[in-house]
């Protein structure tokens, strides 16, 4: 399956390797050589969609890193917005029942192309659109989401995904790097009935640049 997987990768991306450390487990993701090269101008002009789930970015990292040291045996984890599957995989190591959501079909598949290699096992994958969630979604004991905040109308989105995913009881956390949709969302999950209980931020090196990604951790109003 495996081989399967990346054959389909390699049929249809030029694509070039990333490592990164993850709760001090060293990670090797396979990725497309460019973002910029996905753009396709049939999906902007229909609904301004853009290849970001090609990149890993700093919030992943770091939500990636706070996850892995989880305890998630016996728990389900539904990750929003998986991109290259970094976030996944970390839940995976976790022990978490692991559930990968995209809006791309080629982040569905790297990311399980990139679990396989750095697990020995795929989570479980749906291609979902914020706008019309599925009906069998099911809820989650944890779902997360890193930098899924970058525009304005995604804020009221995003909410309303975790209002209708997280478990009774459940943990949702979104790590931002101050994204424009970032307040918006807050509110609106306040509006929804979910509340902030914490909001941790982390520090990250890329290269020269420091980046502080703030961890923004939400349960249903009147859980424990």
């Amino acid at each position: 399956m495996s081989a399967d997987i990346d054959a389909d990768i390699e049929r249809r991306h030029v694509c070039v390797t990333q490592e990164v450390d993850v709760a001090g487990r060293r990670v090797t993701l396979r990725k497309p050589h460019s973002a910029d090269a996905l753009i396709d101008e049939e999906d902007f002009s229909r609904d301004e969609r853009l290849p970001y789930w090609a990149d890993l970015w700093p919030a992943a990292r770091v939500l990636a890193d706070e996850l892995a040291r989880e305890p998630g045996r016996g728990r389900t984890c539904l990750e929003l917005g998986c991109g290259l599957g970094l976030t996944s995989i970390a839940a995976l190591l976790a022990g978490y029942e692991t559930t990968a959501s995209d809006y791309y079909e080629d982040a569905l598949a790297f990311t399980r192309a990139n679990a396989f290699h750095s697990v020995g096992r795929a989570p479980a994958t749906r291609l979902v659109d914020w706008r019309d969630l599925p009906d069998d979604l099911g809820t989650f004991d944890r779902v997360v989401a890193a930098d899924v905040l970058y525009e304005r109308a995604y804020g009221p989105l995003v909410a309303s995904v975790l209002d209708r995913a997280l478990s009774a009881d459940g943990i949702a956390t979104v790590a931002d790097p101050g994204r424009i949709a970032a307040e918006v969302f807050v509110r609106a999950c306040e509006g929804l009935g979910l509340a902030l209980t914490g909001m941790p931020v982390r520090e990250i090196r890329d290269g020269t640049a420091i980046h502080r990604i703030r961890l923004l951790e939400l349960r249903h109003a009147g859980s424990r």
